[in-house]
């Protein structure tokens, strides 16, 4: 079993890495937890309870009082009024303060769940066992949060799991898109923050198909590293860990403006690093490695280029919206190197012209 830890100002705590994982949740909870769990309220989505749930519920002991709140699968979910039955739920099953929150499936299970746990009687303890690659990064760090309509994540709280524990046996009945979707985060780890970490997936991974158990724990290992580590520096965001946000302010823009659902979250953020590769070299004057890039990401399908469809005024105004906005001026997250990130103020019209070319690629 691999085991990467997470050290927090508020809290410390593991990450478990080992297919198999989803039939030792019970297990885990009772060795892992200072307090047993008074009851459990175990939150997934309609596709991963049709394989695993059982196999979750299952892992607990008779003894321990086990609930099941299953949502609609997709990015739709994290609604206000998903997040309001949710919690109708857990005050219908009785929850208290000493009961813990299972937060089983990928990023919108993990983000919509998280959030009810930091907001259920002001916060209670939850775990994260993520059935997606996506999530193996936003299951680590404590993150939570849902959408609004004018914008991704913008209603949400840091509130940190007891503990992330990963099967990396339920990432094999996942769809390639899935694949494209996690596969950008773990991308993004090597490109903000470890150079070799980057060369080592540009030199060992060519397709999806290829990934063996091994190579994925390898990989998973490496990426939730980098994350673990920026998280341990800067738990709430005020420095380095906006580096994270590599690709996302224009990535969250196109899913917005899109519709939710029309392209994956990690698709959308392939295309907002390569916007973002290109802005670097204009704004920081560097030389990138995007030809090369581009060509890799060509091997697993992904689409580099915004959609036509969409101006650049529109997705201008809807990176306003960023939560990375201040005092109304964007700042992106560029590249000097690979492997070194920063932070930037660019001013609206560069951004314009920037978009405007992009588009007319």
């Amino acid at each position: 079993m691999k085991k990467v830890v997470v050290s927090t100002a508020s809290k410390q705590y593991s990450v478990y890495i080992q297919a198999g994982l989803r039939k030792e949740v019970g297990g885990f909870l009772q060795k892992l937890l200072k307090k047993a769990p008074s009851s459990v309220l175990v939150v997934t989505d309609s596709q991963v309870a049709k394989r695993y749930l059982t196999d979750v519920t299952n892992s607990f002991d008779s003894q321990v009082e086990v609930f099941q709140a299953v949502i609609p699968n997709g990015e739709a979910s994290k609604s206000f009024s998903v997040y309001e039955q949710l919690l109708t739920k857990a005050l219908e099953c009785g929850l208290d303060r000493q009961s813990v929150i299972v937060a089983l499936g990928g990023g919108v299970v993990g983000d919509i769940a998280g959030f009810v746990a930091a907001t259920y009687m002001r916060g209670i303890r939850f775990i994260q066992v993520p059935t997606t690659l996506l999530a193996h990064d936003s299951s680590v760090g404590g993150k939570v949060a849902i959408n609004h309509s004018l914008g991704k994540n913008m209603v949400g709280a840091f509130h940190q799991p007891e503990a992330v524990l990963y099967d990396t046996e339920t990432l094999f009945t996942l769809p390639e898109h899935e694949w494209r979707s996690g596969f950008a985060e773990v991308m993004k780890h090597g490109l903000i923050r470890e150079a070799p970490f980057y060369q080592w997936l540009i030199e060992t991974i060519e397709s999806f198909q290829e990934l063996t158990i091994d190579k994925v724990n390898k990989m998973l290992e490496k990426s939730i590293a980098v994350k673990a580590e920026i998280v341990t520096e800067d738990e709430k965001e005020i420095g380095i860990r906006a580096f994270l946000n590599f690709g996302h302010t224009l990535g969250h823009a196109i899913e917005t403006k899109l519709g939710y659902g029309r392209m994956t979250h990690g698709e959308a953020v392939v295309i907002g690093m390569v916007f973002a590769m290109k802005l670097s070299e204009e704004v920081l004057n560097v030389t990138l490695p995007i030809v090369e890039f581009k060509k890799w990401l060509k091997k697993f399908h992904y689409q580099t280029e915004i959609p036509k469809e969409l101006s650049a005024q529109e997705l201008l105004d809807t990176m306003k919206k960023d939560k990375k906005v201040e005092a109304g001026s964007i700042r992106m997250v560029l590249l000097k190197e690979v492997g070194e990130a920063v932070v930037q103020e660019v001013n609206d019209s560069t951004l314009i012209q920037a978009l405007e070319r992009a588009l007319g690629e």
